[in-house]
């Protein structure tokens, strides 16, 4: 049997280091990372066929290579409004033109990237799909792999993001109210 160590008087033996453990060192590391705030827009995007409300989402990859889908938003650039960028925003990243029908909420959240802590604010709009074919082709940066309409009722369990489903169950609601 191995000889154990034995604590001096009045000091503990440090416990294995475990997920616990390493969690709080990360915590504490993010901690000491800059921070910086970031604001973008984006939108539920909706087009009606034979009754059935659909919504251009995009599909992008996360940072382990998984496929995630998402509303499609991003940075909202110098001079622009949240609701010019949600316009600009869903136009580069699904080739759909649209205009906005009406503000659903703001998502505020934070993550920590390689180098700083970002505190992100997210405006999103219920927007109505005008004229355009499905597309990832001007998406400037690259990021959306793919673009798809996805039936609005299949957004709780297909969107990557809590906050993102419940922006697009309120927009389901309020497509109905309007019927």
């Amino acid at each position: 049997m191995p000889d154990l160590p034995i604590p001096r008087p009045g000091r503990m033996p440090r416990p294995p280091v475990g997920a616990a453990t390493k969690k709080r060192r990360i915590l504490r590391v993010a901690g000491q990372l800059p921070v910086s705030r970031e604001v973008s827009a984006g939108g539920v995007a909706v087009r009606v066929d034979d009754g059935v409300a659909y919504v251009a989402c995009i599909g992008r990859r996360n940072r382990s290579g998984r496929l995630e889908w998402c509303l499609p938003k991003g940075h909202i650039e110098a001079g622009e409004t949240p609701e010019i960028a949600a316009i600009r925003e869903v136009a580069e990243e699904t080739g759909i033109s649209s205009e906005i029908l009406q503000p659903l909420g703001v998502i505020d959240y934070w993550f920590t990237g390689d180098d700083r802590r970002v505190h992100k604010k997210v405006h999103h709009f219920l927007m109505e799909a005008i004229e355009g074919d499905i597309t990832t082709e001007n998406d400037p940066d690259h990021e959306a792999e793919v673009a798809a309409w996805i039936p609005i009722a299949d957004l709780g369990t297909r969107l990557a993001f809590p906050n993102e489903r419940k922006m697009a169950l309120l927009a389901a609601e309020l497509l109905t109210a309007r019927s």
